[in-house]
């Protein structure tokens, strides 16, 4: 895989960095998370492909197994907020000066630099920051949070392992690592560049709801069908447009024209009641094969039956049986091939791990014994 042979220490934390963690494991890096000892239950739900080690960091032992681990590897990736790392003494320049090679991957919400670089937040706060939040939302409306998706994952944990793999490609002219340092602010504001690069040519005209893009325009919305269910409409351009008006059964004459501002909400009404008529497969008996921009609104469990879905294999079970993405971009000659194994307990690798990485057999006994590290082999599952 396009990744393989790259060790990478992740410091446990929560939906960010897991997921960064996780997209470098499903294309080959060798990834371990470095979990606390005296926990019950890991939280992160991304684990997969990943080993995990157990360490007591609040004994100098644990911070200096951690370091060990550190400066043999090619990555460090930690998400906590600024200062905790410089405080263990396992900062980017003291692990820097041990290993110039190393790749040290911050990815926190506003930054290691800044007025609110020690602020705690989460995702609908970095949104806020970003400005794309203001965007969001129905017309008349407040401005709501789509998930947690555009700072924690699209800015955060995507655009720090795309930072990591750009290090990863320098550092083969230079020799030498670097800091990445991920803000899910910048990030999510990045992802949204278009929004900023488009006012100059109208886009954003109008207030937030009664745009185009933003479900202000009938032709670019949802809609619920007679079961209940919804049908996804996304028909910008006139022969999409076209399309859309010849599959729902309209007459184009009978029809204020597509761009007639001040009309959409009649046409939005003339949709609605349309769409009422059917069955969302139905519907999408209708618009299969017709370029009309017009798909159905599929649920978590219904998207891996899809037969486009399918031929692509886009989904697949993991091996509790639950369905998941695939992992993409799909690479011609070197694709993700993600583990169908249970996510790790904590501390399951950690044995194996240690002497992998040079620690001798009465070393990791003694660790052990004293409470510094955690084996959970004997929890483990076949």
């Amino acid at each position: 895989m396009a990744l393989a042979g790259v060790r990478v220490i992740e410091l446990a934390g929560l939906a960010p960095a897991p997921f960064c963690g996780m997209i470098l494991a499903d294309f080959g890096a060798k990834v371990i998370r470095v979990d606390r000892t005296k926990v019950a239950m890991a939280m992160d739900t991304q684990a997969r492909g990943k080993r995990s080690v157990a360490v007591n960091l609040k004994s100098p032992e644990g911070v200096a197994v951690l370091k060990r681990l550190c400066i043999q590897s090619d990555v460090v990736l930690e998400p906590f907020r600024k200062g905790v790392m410089e405080k263990l003494g396992l900062g980017p320049e003291e692990l820097l000066k041990e290993n110039p090679r190393l790749i040290y991957a911050r990815l926190t919400g506003y930054g290691q630099s800044g007025a609110y670089a020690k602020a705690a937040g989460h995702d609908i706060n970095y949104l806020a920051m970003s400005g794309l939040l203001s965007m969001l939302g129905r017309s008349h409306e407040k401005p709501y949070a789509p998930l947690n998706l555009l700072a924690d994952f699209a800015g955060g944990g995507l655009t720090c392992a795309l930072g990591v793999v750009l290090a990863l490609l320098e550092r083969t002219r230079s020799g030498i690592g670097q800091v990445v340092d991920t803000s899910m602010v910048e990030g999510a504001a990045y992802v949204g560049s278009f929004v900023w690069k488009s006012r100059s040519i109208g886009m954003w005209n109008n207030s937030r709801g009664e745009n185009m893009l933003d479900s202000g325009a009938p032709f670019y919305d949802t809609y619920q069908t007679s079961d209940g269910k919804y049908m996804a409409v996304g028909a910008i351009e006139t022969q999409f447009y076209n399309q859309l008006i010849h599959g729902l059964g309209l007459d184009a004459a009978n029809l204020p024209p597509q761009m007639s501002f001040s009309d959409w909400p009649v046409v939005r009404q003339i949709f609605t009641k349309q769409f009422e008529t059917k069955t969302q497969e139905e519907w999408g008996h209708v618009f299969d094969g017709k370029d009309a921009c017009v798909t159905p609104v599929l649920s978590l469990d219904e998207v891996i039956s899809h037969p486009h879905n399918q031929e692509r294999a886009s989904f697949h079970r993991d091996a509790q049986g639950e369905v998941t993405p695939s992992p993409a971009p799909v690479l011609s000659r070197t694709p993700a091939d993600p583990c169908l194994a249970q996510d790790p307990l904590i501390g399951e690798h950690t044995r194996p791990v240690l002497e992998e990485f040079g620690f001798k057999l009465a070393e990791v006994d003694q660790l052990l014994s004293a409470g510094i590290i955690e084996c959970n082999v004997a929890k483990a599952r076949l």
